[in-house]
Parts: C-alpha cells; sequence; structure tokens
C-alpha cells in the first residue's frame, strides 16, 4: 500500500475532486424560488445530502494513491456522512464501519445498513461517537474518514459551487448551512475564486462557527437545536474558520422557530421535502435585515428526515406529507 494522499483545501483542490467524482454523482439543479432566489436542490444528490461528494472523493484519492486498506474505512457521523461513506464504499467493494450517535435517526440508521455498512451506536453526542471510532481506528487499521474535516471531503462538497454557477450565470451570493463546515469551507474557497458572498447560517444554540469567528479561534461550543442531527458539530475545522474569516463571508443565527418555519415553507410552497438542516439556511432569509443580493442560489443539502411531522395547513387532510 502507498502513502495516503496529501492534500491542502484550495481552488484547485476542488477542481481536482471535480474531475475524479464527475459521473459518479448528480450534477446539481437548480430551481427558481422567487424573485432572485433559486434553490440549489442537492438535497437530491446520492445517499440524500450532499455528503455523496466528499465521501466520494476522498475514498477515490485513496484508490487512486493505493492507500486503501483491507480493513476498509471508518467514519463517525451524525448519520449523512456515515451514509455517504458507505455508498462509496459499496461502489469500490470497500468495507466500511460507521459509529453513530444512539440518538441518530432511525432513518438514517436503517439506510446504512442497506448500503452494507456494520453500524455502531455509542453515546448520545457525535463527540462520543468519535471517539470510538477513532479507537476502532487504531486497532483495525482502517481507513479514517471524517464527517467533515478533511480536506479532500471539503474540496468534493465544494464542487457544489462551480455547478451552481454554471447553471446560474451571475450568481452573487451563495446561502449555506454550517454544522462542522465541510460544506461550507469548500463552498467558500471556491466562491472566493469567482467573487461570490457566502452566507453561512447556524441555528442560533448550534453555534460552532459563528463562536470560532468571535473568540478568533476553534472553539468548543453546546449542541441544542432542531437540526442538530446534522449540524450538532461541537466545533468547525480549521479550515471552516479560515474561509469564515474571508471578507466575502457573512455568519448568520437563526433560532429553531425561523428554520421549523422554513422546512414547512418548503413543502407548503413547493413540495419539497428537507431536514431541518437544510431548511437553516432557507431560514437565513427569512430574517435578513436587507437583499442578500440579486441572485441568491439557497442550498437544500439534504432530506433524510422522516417527514411525517409536515402538515398540510388549509385542509383536514394531514396524511399527504407523509405519504409524499
Amino acid at each position: 500500500m502507498h502513502a495516503a494522499p496529501s492534500h491542502r483545501l484550495d481552488y484547485a483542490a476542488v477542481r481536482a475532486a471535480a474531475a475524479r467524482i464527475e459521473g459518479g454523482v448528480r450534477p446539481v439543479t437548480v430551481a427558481p424560488a422567487a424573485e432572485g432566489v433559486w434553490y440549489a436542490l442537492e438535497h437530491l444528490q446520492y445517499t440524500g445530502t450532499f455528503k455523496a461528494r466528499g465521501a466520494r472523493n476522498f475514498l477515490a484519492a485513496h484508490h487512486e494513491a493505493g492507500a486503501l486498506p483491507a480493513a476498509g474505512v471508518t467514519i463517525a457521523s451524525g448519520g449523512n456522512a456515515g451514509l455517504a461513506c458507505a455508498w462509496a464504499a459499496r461502489a469500490l467493494s470497500v468495507p466500511a464501519t460507521v459509529f453513530l450517535p444512539a440518538n441518530a435517526p432511525r432513518v438514517k440508521v436503517e439506510r446504512l445498513r442497506g448500503y452494507g455498512a456494520e453500524v455502531r451506536l455509542v453515546g448520545d453526542r457525535y463527540a462520543e461517537a468519535l471517539a470510538a471510532c477513532e479507537e476502532f481506528a487504531a486497532e483495525s487499521g482502517a481507513l479514517s474518514s471524517h464527517a467533515y474535516d478533511h480536506p479532500l471531503i471539503a474540496a468534493g462538497a465544494g464542487t457544489l459551487l462551480d455547478e451552481i454557477r454554471a447553471a446560474l450565470p451571475g450568481l452573487d451570493t451563495v446561502v449555506v448551512a454550517v454544522g462542522g463546515g465541510g460544506l461550507f469551507a469548500g463552498v467558500a474557497t471556491a466562491a472566493r475564486e469567482h467573487g461570490v458572498r457566502v452566507v453561512a447560517v447556524e441555528p442560533e444554540n448550534c453555534r460552532a462557527l459563528n463562536a470560532a469567528l468571535a473568540a478568533g479561534r476553534v472553539v468548543d461550543v453546546p449542541v441544542d437545536s432542531v437540526a442538530a442531527d446534522s449540524l450538532g458539530a461541537t466545533r468547525v475545522s480549521a479550515d471552516a474558520l479560515a474561509a469564515a474569516q474571508e471578507k466575502n463571508v457573512t455568519s448568520v443565527l437563526v433560532p429553531d422557530a425561523e428554520i421549523t418555519a422554513a422546512r414547512q415553507a418548503l413543502w407548503e410552497d413547493h413540495r419539497i421535502v428537507v431536514e431541518a438542516a437544510a431548511a437553516t439556511a432557507l431560514a437565513a432569509l427569512h430574517g435578513a435585515p436587507q437583499p442578500l443580493g440579486d441572485r441568491v442560489a439557497v442550498i437544500l443539502c439534504g432530506a433524510n428526515t422522516d417527514p411525517r411531522d409536515l402538515v398540510t395547513s388549509g385542509t383536514s387532510d394531514t396524511s399527504g406529507a407523509a405519504g409524499a
């Protein structure tokens, strides 16, 4: 086996990722939503989230380098990164062992097992699952992936930005939800290359990036949000903080009530079912004190959710959401 690929997060890494994953992921669809606003429908991606991009890039790069061990790959995840890792591993016939908090959504656990991954439920926080994953990797020799904190993961996610620009010429602003910062860091890296503004959105009580910006360094934060199953990282990556400190980035916080309302609005207005993390990005538009730009793309990043809590207003029939 050869040495693991060495990469840094820059625009060249994003372009390399785009070439590496071409044909292996679904190109994003961009749809008009309101005047000046478009939705980047990345919730239609394989595995239901943008994370398929980073996972595919991470494993493909290691495969190219001859650095995939017989023990396979392992990852700790709130669910979505694990799904993407297991999906990408299956494509390469690589074993995948995924560690999740015991309170991970059932729909994600079931889908993981459907991809053939070995699922291990540990603790009730991502940090506990991560510690167990690291111990397993040390003992087994499995390749450690990460839900967000790796240049190959972030670069893969960043391929979204150029696809959005191709579909929406003149894009001036992209709005993205932030958890650990993999999607944000990759998108912001590509956006900076093209002079596109980035609005980084977090729940008020799930604010690892915002807190890091305030402190000037990566810090641990408490996690308590309706979107915590996907955005519940206790700290952001160093790459995410560096990207957020650039002048083209604005950090925004939104309350859980706005996230819930935005998720409901996507269903009511467009019959789009997304998880709370995806609605977090849209919630920033509802509370924005001024327009975010003339051509704004909101990334709807994931749809791994139980739709039964979505109801159709204005009618006595509330079965429509569950059957969507």
